[in-house]
């Protein structure tokens, strides 16, 4: 009798999950939960998350990933208190980027400024970011990207990494029309790419630890780290030219990935916290999520990628993404930080899920307005 019930539940929340994957998407309602999402992590900025015993530096790549979102609400939104929130925070620091120089974590927020320096038009916003990778160029790290070697991460040798510094890079390049800023983001992609990339998969590596080590028999790719590469990817590309070599170099990794992501998409609309080993992570995963459906939303809005094929991938997502928003507007299943697959619960959330939900939403609602 147990047995029965608890079946019968499994198959009726199955069901559930199911449908909602199907349910129409209305750009009215995206705005709406995002602004309700964007409002519960305003208000809960200063919390812990992640077992930290403080709250995240402003300038952490947390939060920094986070103001990527934020950003993308604040343009959306039809007040300026996003942006004010937003300018006050570069304010607060001076526009500084964080503390490691050579970190590509610490360039994170960065990309904040370049969004502010579109809206308000002051150089100031950017020049300590400008000065700040000028110093890097001409004084150039000389590690290896094995991870055992001393300064390791002082390069690109993990692929979060890949969002982190080179879309400022990107945006560098765009502003100031010097070359030297697209040149080393080219060398060093191409670097950590060629190190990290498992041509096969399709996929990314985490980093070099993880090569060649399989969990429950599978090929260890995270989703986050993966998601962080994918959404990285069109950051870049919406800062360079589409009719440049360099574009069409990130647009073919784009590409290979999106068709991969497609085919391992569950069937409740996330993806796996180790991409191909669903049957083994079962529990949602919304910051991985959140940028797969980001990355294949901007696909179709830019007709890179087909509507018929991709689209359903899309409405599954977010779909299911907003299923785990809880009723006060906290995004719920975000995995804390760490490097690899792992626990996700549906009262626990971090400031990367919402920014990466949220850049989720703005794109969503660019697909679904033009309908």
């Amino acid at each position: 009798m147990t047995f029965l019930k608890a079946f019968f539940v499994f198959s009726i929340l199955t069901f559930s999950i199911s449908n909602q994957a199907q349910q129409d998407i209305k750009p009215t309602e995206v705005k709406q939960i995002m602004k309700r999402v964007a409002d519960w992590q305003i208000e809960h900025f200063k919390d812990t998350y992640s077992n930290r015993k403080k709250p995240h530096h402003p300038l952490d790549w947390t939060n920094g990933a986070l103001y990527v979102g934020m950003a993308k609400w604040a343009k959306m939104s039809d007040n300026n208190t996003y942006y004010n929130w937003l300018k006050k925070i570069g304010e607060d620091n001076q526009w500084k980027l964080y503390r490691r120089p050579y970190h590509a974590d610490d360039h994170t927020v960065g990309q904040l400024y370049f969004e502010l320096y579109k809206k308000y038009g002051d150089k100031n916003m950017i020049k300590p970011t400008q000065k700040a990778f000028d110093y890097i160029i001409y004084h150039p790290s000389q590690s290896k990207l094995n991870w055992k070697t001393p300064y390791h991460q002082d390069r690109w040798n993990w692929c979060d990494a890949l969002f982190m510094a080179p879309p400022v890079l990107a945006n560098l390049y765009k502003t100031t029309g010097d070359k030297k800023y697209l040149n080393f983001l080219m060398q060093e992609y191409k670097t950590t790419t060629n190190f990290l990339f498992d041509k096969k998969e399709n996929l990314y590596y985490r980093d070099e630890s993880y090569m060649g080590k399989l969990d429950n028999g599978t090929k260890i790719f995270w989703s986050r780290g993966n998601g962080w590469v994918f959404a990285g990817l069109t950051n870049i590309m919406n800062a360079l030219n589409p009719n440049t070599k360099e574009y069409k170099y990130f647009l073919k990794i784009y590409k290979k990935m999106a068709k991969k992501l497609i085919e391992i998409q569950t069937k409740e609309g996330h993806w796996a916290m180790s991409l191909l080993g669903q049957e083994f992570y079962p529990t949602p995963e919304t910051s991985g999520s959140s940028f797969y459906t980001y990355g294949l939303a901007w696909g179709i809005n830019n007709n890179i990628l087909d509507k018929k094929t991709y689209g359903n991938a899309v409405k599954k997502g977010w779909n299911a993404l907003t299923g785990y928003v809880t009723k006060d507007g906290m995004l719920g299943y975000v995995q804390p930080i760490g490097a690899a697959p792992g626990k996700a619960w549906p009262d626990k959330t971090e400031v990367y899920g919402t920014g990466a939900f949220l850049s989720a939403g703005s794109e969503v609602y660019k697909l679904y307005k033009g309908k």
